[in-house]
């Protein structure tokens, strides 16, 4: 790295700092490399994940400014190598070094921080492999927003507008995740089991139809515990939300229509606008006279909830004006909007429910009837039909329904296909564990333990006496899709790990 390149010595305005403050040198990133002796331990060293596919030609003009500003080695394309492959290199190499007393590294280790730039589907990705380290103290990562939505940046401060790409723009990018605060959110744990089919093709789903985040949403392998004879498992994990509906076919439609024109969505904005015409043309404005009954939640699946840990299955019930469903562990959805909002006192004493908050175990579940139902979410105070609050949640399908629904996770949608006759579809989602974000102020995001966020009740997070080890899949919780994938060698003491 050369530090006088920039004609500042390495200097960054004020709220950057000196560049050596986030510089890692080559011997830590690359096992072969030779040491090098450095004078000062970086204070806040990043490893850098972009999606140069994302936000038009943004996220190739992101990686050239970071490779500019820092250690090229540090600052990986995702679309050239997946970030499970770069972190099992980073942490091996890591233990191999602490083994040989290198101070440097074993600081490095210890003030790590990612970075990772891209949509909400590229964010989770990332989240998801560093779920999988099961690391003591895993690195906290910060979002940059270079999606359509930015749910995940947004929730967390960073914004939700695609950034500038200029040295300038990066400097003060990287001085905020300097001063960032860590703060662990949630993650929820998903399995979807389905009949093998009788006649077709041997996938239920197409493999290029479901999220293309291989730990959003992951087939569980023929030996895997999860696996029942004669079904389709699969297995995965988000951090934001779960939906199914109107929203997520609208969701479909347009990264269908991206998939077949990616000329056309070179900017936000422009996305954005294409979003909203896909809402109106499928009728979504209209939806009781232009979808039928069948496309209901209550019509489509029978929905279970444990409200709290150690508490039992109870049936959740769906008015059957509801097409559309959302399990939301964060306050931001389409873009920056909350759909569960701040219930009232009353309502926190009438029906036990509480503010969104991102670590109390517990996620939340709303309903919307159309667009115009969704369109209040942009009042004052606006929020959509609170059904619950759940530790866990449960959907059983029907039977002949309907041929197929939508679902989405975390920015990533999918056509699911649904019972005929005999067949059976299980969707259900439990709290996992939780993965440490960096924010940035203004936060939306509040913990049930910062005393300046809104009063709540008490929660018992005491897992002791719950039904999960008695459950047929608390096995599949205890790693996501990325697990196979992501695996320390052998002669790497993994209780070395920290």
């Amino acid at each position: 790295m050369d530090l006088h390149k920039n004609g500042n010595n390495g200097s960054c305005p004020s709220s950057c700092g000196p560049l050596t403050e986030y510089y890692i040198p080559d011997y830590i990133l690359k096992p072969d490399s030779e040491p090098v002796i450095i004078d000062n331990a970086p204070c806040c060293p990043v490893v850098v994940f972009i999606n140069s596919r994302s936000g038009g030609q943004l996220g190739s003009s992101l990686i050239k400014t970071y490779r500019e500003l820092l250690n090229e080695a540090q600052v990986f394309d995702l679309s050239e190598e997946s970030p499970d492959k770069v972190l099992h290199r980073l942490y091996c190499n890591f233990e191999k070094l602490k083994c040989n007393g290198d101070l440097l590294a074993i600081q490095v280790q210890k003030s790590l921080r990612l970075i990772v730039a891209g949509g909400d589907g590229t964010a989770s990705w990332l989240l998801g492999v560093v779920s999988d380290l099961k690391l003591s103290h895993p690195p906290p990562v910060a979002t940059v927003p270079l999606g359509t939505g930015n749910n995940l940046p947004f929730s967390f401060g960073w914004g939700k507008k695609n950034p500038a790409t200029d040295q300038a723009a990066v400097k003060s990018f990287l001085g905020k995740v300097k001063r960032a605060r860590e703060m662990n959110i949630d993650s929820w744990h998903i399995i979807m089991r389905m009949r093998i089919p009788q006649e077709g093709p041997c996938d239920p789903i197409a493999p290029l139809d479901l999220p293309h985040s291989l730990h959003a949403f992951h087939r569980v392998s023929d030996c895997d515990s999860l696996n029942v004879e004669g079904y389709h498992t699969f297995r995965g994990g988000f951090w934001n939300y779960f939906s199914m509906g109107m929203d997520a076919q609208v969701s479909y439609e347009f990264h269908s229509e991206r998939k077949r024109n990616p000329e056309k969505f070179k900017n936000q904005l422009t996305n954005q606008g294409t979003y909203a015409k896909l809402g109106l043309k499928q009728g979504w404005f209209a939806a009781s006279l232009t979808h039928p009954s069948s496309r209901n939640i209550a019509q489509l699946a029978k929905v279970k909830i444990i409200k709290r840990p150690g508490g039992q299955w109870e049936e959740l019930k769906i008015p059957r004006s509801i097409r559309s469903i959302i399990c939301l562990n964060l306050p931001s959805f389409s873009g920056g909007l909350n759909p569960w909002g701040t219930p009232s006192t009353r309502k926190v004493q009438d029906r036990d429910l509480t503010a969104p908050y991102v670590d109390d175990g517990l996620i939340e579940v709303v309903g919307f009837r159309d667009a115009w139902h969704g369109l209040v979410l942009l009042a004052p105070n606006g929020h959509g039909t609170r059904l619950a609050q759940a530790h866990r949640i449960r959907f059983e399908f029907h039977k002949g329904a309907a041929e197929h629904t939508f679902m989405r996770i975390d920015g990533e949608p999918w056509k699911q296909p649904l019972p005929k006759e005999d067949d059976t579809v299980v969707v259900e989602i439990s709290h996992l564990r939780q993965v440490a974000m960096l924010a940035s102020d203004p936060c939306k995001s509040k913990s049930v333990n910062d005393p300046s966020s809104p009063s709540c009740h008490g929660h018992d997070d005491d897992d002791s006496n719950s039904l999960e080890d008695e459950d047929e899949w608390v096995d599949g919780r205890k790693k996501f899709g990325a697990a196979a994938t992501f695996k320390i060698p052998d002669e790497v003491d993994i209780a070395h790990l920290s």
